[in-house]
């Protein structure tokens, strides 16, 4: 397989870790409930685990960057559909202007060779 695959695997795995556990920081509320804490915990070092994994192939600013984006585009749609947040026009906005980031970055950087 492709390492460059893997990588992006590694990554996608990553950020599924990171924002399950950020949704058990939810439910954690506040560290008081000692299984949503010990979850968000380990989804947490497992997140940064296959985020270090990425870094093998893909640069740190090229990863972190898709990393958080799609980290806060996901914790946005969990919010808005598990925790009923709204999101007002400007985080609509910004949201979009993240996403477009990401699309910038994986189809015109120079980077990454893809």
């Amino acid at each position: 397989m492709k390492p460059i695959l893997v990588a992006y695997g590694s990554l996608a795995i990553a950020i599924i870790c990171e924002v399950i556990g950020t949704t058990f920081l939810m439910e954690s509320e506040q560290f008081t409930r000692i299984g949503p804490t010990l979850t968000m915990a380990g989804l947490y070092v497992c997140s940064f685990y296959f985020l270090s994994q990425t870094l093998k192939i893909i640069p740190l600013g090229i990863a972190y960057a898709i990393w958080a984006a799609v980290g806060i585009v996901l914790t946005a749609m969990i919010g808005l559909v598990v925790f009923k947040q709204t999101l007002d026009v400007a985080a609509v906005f910004g949201i979009g202007m993240i996403i477009g980031g990401v699309l910038v970055i994986n189809l015109f950087s120079r980077s990454l060779g893809h």
